[in-house]
């Protein structure tokens, strides 16, 4: 027996096992979406068990794409996940490199800065929508009014109180509304998720090579010179890596969408596939077909974009 083959052998198993895991729900969703599968259909009573007998091939797939939510699900989707990405990769980025130097209290820093990747999804909707961006009851409502407060005391003052009388009152956000409500869910999400970037991009920094960055000061270069050309490209794996693992997670938000708006106006493909699921599973099959290619085109995408720009 070979040197390869005794690896080979015992990795069938698990890549088998993996095979399976991957391939079967794949398989039955691709079957499903090409049937007409309708759990409460009182006209049509064969419709409520999967059989050959009700195919009708591409008809969930037109069916989805002429709803009137799909393409407002797929903007939104990419809208949500490319903006969440920019987030956590740039600040992460910022608050990586500031925390990589010996100051006193970094260890309880850094187990701060890593605690809100923990929340739970809901709970953290339920949080930032409640407490945070609640326009009466949470911290913005009080922000407003303070800083409405203090206008209103500005104004009795003799020399800037008619500039502060021309000033309107400041009105706070209704983040459940249809506008506003994915700003909402990217500000929570991103709030989650930039410790999971910090974590990674802070690991990598480690073993950044520290001569590079003496040489480079020996020579004139500035800070900020060597951080575009030393440290970012010395970063590229590990932005590739939170990129690929936030696109995954991104592209199937749902709790923080139900919580923020219950889909009033801001529905990705998740959510949209949860309200087809409710009784049309053909269709729910469709848009589920759709939500993976959509998801191998971004992954697709940002990796290369990445891999060119910082991996070379």
């Amino acid at each position: 027996m070979s040197n390869r083959t005794l690896p080979r052998i015992l990795q069938t198993p698990a890549v088998l096992l993996l095979l399976v895991w991957m391939l079967v729900p794949l398989s039955m969703t691709l079957y499903f979406s090409f049937i007409r599968y309708v759990l409460n259909s009182t006209i049509r009573p064969e419709w409520t068990t999967p059989s050959l007998s009700n195919w009708r091939g591409l008809g969930n797939y037109k069916y989805v794409l002429e709803a009137k939510d799909f393409w407002l699900a797929v903007s939104n989707s990419v809208f949500i996940v490319t903006s969440i990405l920019l987030i956590t990769v740039i600040l992460g980025l910022c608050i990586a490199v500031l925390i990589n130097r010996s100051f006193p209290g970094r260890g309880i820093v850094r187990v701060l800065l890593i605690s809100p990747f923990f929340v739970m999804p809901a709970v953290n909707g339920v949080l930032w929508i409640n407490m945070i961006l609640d326009p009466v009851l949470g911290l913005q409502g009080l922000a407003v009014g303070g800083i409405n407060d203090l206008i209103d005391g500005m104004r009795d003052f003799p020399v800037l109180g008619h500039f502060f009388s021309m000033w309107p009152q400041v009105q706070p956000i209704s983040f459940r509304g249809t506008n506003t409500s994915s700003i909402a869910v990217i500000m929570m999400v991103a709030w989650q998720w930039t410790p999971f970037a910090v974590l990674i991009f802070m690991t990598s920094l480690q073993s950044e090579d520290e001569s590079q960055k003496e040489a480079a000061t020996l020579d004139g270069a500035s800070a900020w010179s060597q951080f575009i050309n030393l440290t970012v490209p010395h970063l590229g794996r590990s932005i590739a890596i939170v990129v690929m693992i936030q696109s995954i997670f991104h592209l199937s938000l749902y709790a923080e969408i139900e919580i923020v708006s219950r889909g009033n106006g801001n529905k990705n493909l998740p959510y949209l596939i949860g309200e087809f699921a409710n009784n049309n599973i053909g269709a729910a099959s469709a848009t589920g077909i759709f939500a993976v290619i959509l998801a191998n085109i971004i992954a697709i995408f940002l990796l290369r974009m990445v891999g060119k720009t910082l991996m070379d």
